[in-house]
């Protein structure tokens, strides 16, 4: 007597794999931005320049990938709640390419904020470390959302969101706007302290 399991059972990933999955691209995500946080400071040229505190290029285009990553969420979202699989997997994978790219380039961006202080004393008390330490807690809360990211990709590649559950798809969603708007007010906080 032999016990055959259907193809769909056989095919389905395990706890264990997905886990593994998960710990993979996390962890991919997280060394590509860094790598890429520390190649662009080591191409930069040395030599900061003393004086008021400046916003960084950098952020200028880790805003435009952070609210690339959003936008491009929201249309996972969209895609996923009328049943378009591919391009809902499709979308969450270019939202974690474009996460990914905005820790690196805002850790770049934070490197040259560090470059750019005007003495030892004022990173301890000045303008330059309330920027530094609201800059550093976004690029974490950022970086929690990739990791959060990271889980529904591995679970949107086993099939487990559809047009009838989509709730985990649903708050990474509102967990990558919810960024967004802090770092508008951060942004606002460089243009007052200039």
């Amino acid at each position: 007597m032999t016990l055959s399991k259907p193809m769909s059972a056989i095919r389905a990933p395990t706890p264990s794999r997905q886990a593994l999955a998960f710990f993979a691209v996390a962890a991919g995500c997280l060394a590509v931005g860094g790598g890429l946080g520390a190649v662009l400071a080591t191409l930069s040229p040395r030599g900061a320049t003393e004086g008021s505190l400046r916003l960084p290029l950098a952020f200028v285009a880790s805003t435009v990938l952070l609210w690339t990553a959003s936008t491009v969420l929201a249309r996972a979202l969209h895609h996923v709640r009328l049943e378009r699989q591919r391009p809902f997997r499709q979308s969450l994978i270019a939202a974690l390419a474009a996460g990914t790219l905005f820790v690196g380039v805002q850790g770049y961006g934070l490197w040259c904020l560090l470059e750019n202080r005007r003495a030892a004393a004022e990173a301890q008390v000045g303008e330059h470390a309330f920027t530094f330490v609201l800059t550093s807690l976004h690029g974490l809360h950022v970086t929690v959302a990739i990791l959060f990211l990271s889980f529904v990709c591995v679970r949107a590649c086993a099939d487990r969101y559809d047009h009838e559950y989509y709730w985990g798809v649903t708050v990474c969603s509102w967990f990558w706007h919810v960024p967004g708007v802090v770092w508008m007010a951060i942004l606002l906080v460089f243009a007052i302290a200039a």
